[in-house]
């Protein structure tokens, strides 16, 4: 019960962020994976960097599709909803351009975009206590 606590407590401050500090972490999360992938190319920091990126995200597209649900079911949704988009975005991203590191980078950003304004969209429709 103590990890579902955590999670409780990780999920609300992710969704609960007025102030879009979260929203500026997932900013800079793609610019911590552009300049990894550009200068270093350390496949641990791009892990940790996208895996941190995905828990964001995840977690804003989960809370405002699925609010009732448990919270390891809303994470993994969130998280398929969350390859939706960015296989969306990045399609239309390689129609318009060859989709090289910047224009992924520019891919990541938009998609932050759309999953902080769905979450911000959605919170009051799914207020709990």
């Amino acid at each position: 019960m103590p990890s579902s606590t955590k999670l409780d407590t990780l999920e609300k401050l992710i969704v609960n962020d007025a102030k879009l500090r979260i929203t500026l972490a997932s900013y800079v999360l793609v610019l911590v994976f552009l300049t990894n992938a550009m200068l270093t190319k350390s496949p641990a920091i791009g892990s940790i960097t996208l895996g941190i990126y995905f828990l964001i995200n995840g977690t804003f597209l989960a809370n405002a599709f699925f609010p009732n649900e448990y919270n390891f079911v809303k994470l993994a949704f969130g998280a398929l909803l969350l390859i939706m988009l960015l296989g969306l975005v990045g399609w239309v991203a390689m129609i318009a351009y060859d989709l090289d590191i910047a224009p992924l980078s520019a891919v990541l950003l938009i998609t932050s975009t759309i999953s902080s304004l769905l979450n911000r969209e959605m919170r009051p429709k799914n207020v709990r206590n």
